[in-house]
């Protein structure tokens, strides 16, 4: 990898880490001012847009080639939180204070402090061995809890106003069905997206770790 490539690998990863590290920091700020889990999308919400609009970078990192993560994967995951969160939340003004939003914005934002301190250290070939093991088994825990109790049930707290304001209905108009009927139907469907993803992380966790072991023996 030539230095340039680092240098922008490097920056690009150092900045989504300091950018959820903040959104974090925000989130828990509101709660323990607030006493409430209302005010995570006030406190954070406009970061968390701009980082997650912004790693659809990464989709194109792995298809030109200058990460392994390859397209599918990573593409699933921002095209599947891109849509919960510009298309859900930030356009349906009434959920954007129920707790499903503070567990989601909670998930994320630790699991994205993790993921991204790992891969700027990995660059610079300093990574400790203790995150490195914290980036492949946390996500055990954290994704479950973004995903179930957060997106899958938020995006099913939303339907009754995705149907009264008749969301998108201009760009719908001329399909045979609705954005109300394509929620309903992406519901039925995303735990087992999800858990496509999930395994995915299960399968990257052994390769990952077993190659940690090995240098570590060596």
């Amino acid at each position: 990898m030539s230095g340039i490539l680092k240098l922008y690998l490097c920056t690009y990863n150092s900045l989504q880490f300091l950018g959820w590290t903040i959104s974090l920091f925000r989130i828990l700020g509101s709660l323990v001012s607030t006493n409430s889990l209302s005010g995570a999308y006030a406190s954070s919400g406009d970061l968390i847009c701009m980082l997650q609009t912004c790693a659809f970078l990464e989709v194109v990192h792995g298809a030109i080639g200058i990460v392994p993560s390859g397209v599918l994967f990573p593409f699933m995951q921002w095209a599947g939180r891109t849509h919960f969160l510009l298309v859900v939340v930030r356009k349906i003004d009434e959920v954007q204070e129920l707790p499903s939003v503070f567990i989601t914005f909670f998930a994320w934002s630790l699991s994205e402090v993790i993921r991204y301190s790992h891969y700027a250290l990995s660059i610079l070939s300093s990574c400790p061995s203790w995150l490195s093991y914290l980036r492949y088994t946390a996500f055990i825990v954290l994704y479950p809890i973004g995903i179930a109790p957060g997106e899958i049930w938020l995006m099913y707290q939303a339907l009754p106003f995705v149907k009264k304001k008749n969301l998108f209905v201009d760009f719908f108009g001329n399909l045979p069905f609705s954005y109300y009927d394509f929620i309903r139907v992406l519901l039925l469907i995303y735990p087992f997206l999800w858990l496509k993803l999930y395994l995915h992380l299960f399968k990257q966790r052994r390769s990952k770790l077993s190659k940690h072991h090995g240098k570590k023996k060596m």
